[in-house]
């Protein structure tokens, strides 16, 4: 019987595991030094802010990993022998081994820091794990002043949860606006003001110089790159993830930015294979990124490699991009590709339409000038339905279509108000100005 290998067990390398038991009769070990129970990340902040309890953030109880003939290690992965197939393992001080006919790295991701000084301060976390989360509980027991770095989704996450403790939160964020380098300029200054009012702490064009400590090494402030200087007890880092690979750097696996891999998710070693945030296509699918760590792409990277050991060849078909999130009250949806002002192709053009600036709704949609086909739409504060854009865009349908049929995509339109005809009316006028 062949046995199967995961080092990690988030979204990929759990699914991979469901899926393969479901396939075959493999023998399937799981490695984790985190946790040994897969729980959903993105739930932690909800933890933390008392809205759920931790043990509600487990996908599946520890019974049925028995059930399935799923072994589950709680240890940390520390080198890996490609030639002897054998992984060299530590729990507690004590070191042991186990040895694998294929092995699956599907570590994750971890906090970005740039070596700032004093940054390794007491009071000073990124937050990302579920240590992060019992760090930053015992960080914010006696916390009056929080310090938050970077402008990503992490960092408004943290500065939620900050607030909703009664913390007063300084929010840095280099760029001109929030999320300048994902969003076009015309969302990410709407999308900065609305944060703004959340948040009256934040900061463009600010980033971190220096951690200030005291003669314990903890935190008590921090000079900021406009030289102001700002009294803190917590310093919470959201300058980015990037994959969990430096323990790779001994072996024989082939790494740049995350592992590489080719189209069955396979490194440059015969049988050992990377999924997940960690894993780096050396040939991604057309107009993906190179290094997705985006929660549903782990998910189909684990049930596509699990195909692909246990019945048929199999690649990576993530369809057309999507992704969502929450900026405090505010939602956020994206489907296909909305460039910002910098990556922006020549011919890609942005329609915005603002339908309630008091409530903070609208919608940006990205159009391609010379076919007029659609590229890809941002809604903020307003419910979209996936499966109808996923077959919008896999149709490459124009964006006059999707503009005359914005009522087929509003998700529950009847709890909501019908914006149709508003995106219309604008819409029309938007392509006379243009001359399109």
């Amino acid at each position: 019987m062949k046995k199967l290998v995961i080092i990690g067990n988030g979204i990929a390398g759990t699914t991979l595991a469901r899926w393969v038991r479901k396939l075959s009769e493999f023998e399937i070990e799981m490695i984790s030094d985190e946790s040994p129970l897969f729980y959903s990340r993105t739930a932690l902040m909800y933890v933390f802010m008392g809205d759920v309890k931790l043990q509600d953030t487990y996908g599946y109880p520890e019974a049925f990993f028995e059930k399935n003939n799923i072994k589950l290690i709680h240890a940390r992965a520390e080198h890996i022998d490609t030639t002897q197939k054998s992984i060299q393992l530590k729990r507690e001080g004590a070191s042991f081994e186990t040895s694998y006919d294929y092995l699956v790295i599907a570590t994750g991701s971890k906090p970005t820091f740039y070596n700032w000084p004093n940054q390794n301060a007491k009071g000073v976390q990124g937050f990302y794990h579920l240590d992060d989360l019992h760090e930053l509980e015992e960080n914010a027991k006696n916390a009056k002043n929080a310090v938050l770095v970077g402008g990503g989704l992490i960092g408004i996450e943290l500065a939620e949860m900050l607030q909703r403790r009664g913390i007063n939160t300084h929010f840095l964020i280099r760029e001109k606006w929030y999320w300048n380098g994902v969003l076009p300029d015309c969302d990410a200054r709407l999308l900065t003001s609305y944060i703004a009012e959340e948040c009256p702490g934040l900061a463009l064009e600010t980033s971190l110089e220096k951690i200030e400590v005291n003669a314990q090494n903890e935190v008590i402030g921090v000079t900021t790159t406009t030289g102001e200087s700002i009294a803190c007890d917590l310093v919470g880092i959201a300058t980015g993830v990037h994959p969990n690979i430096d323990w790779l750097k001994e072996t024989a696996i082939e790494t740049d930015k995350g592992v590489l891999i080719d189209t069955h998710f396979e490194t440059n070693i015969k049988d050992v294979f990377a999924i997940g945030d960690c894993a780096q296509h050396k040939m991604p699918p057309k107009d993906r990124r190179n290094v997705e760590a985006v929660w549903y792409t782990g998910r189909i990277m684990g049930e596509t490699l699990a195909r692909h050991l246990c019945i048929e060849p199999s690649v990576y078909a993530p369809g057309p991009w999507f992704n969502s999130a929450k900026f405090f009250e505010l939602e956020y949806q994206t489907y296909g590709l909305v460039s910002s002002d910098r990556m922006k192709k020549e011919n890609e053009m942005h329609f915005q339409c603002i339908l309630d600036s008091t409530n903070h709704k609208w919608i940006t949609i990205a159009i391609d000038r010379e076919s007029n086909t659609f590229l890809g739409i941002n809604s903020f504060g307003i419910r979209l339905r996936h499966e109808v854009f996923e077959q919008w865009l896999i149709e490459k349908k124009t964006s006059d279509f999707i503009v005359n049929n914005m009522t087929k995509a509003f998700f529950d339109p009847e709890f909501f108000k019908d914006y149709s005809q508003d995106i219309q009316t604008a819409y029309n006028r938007y392509k006379d100005e243009k001359n399109i």
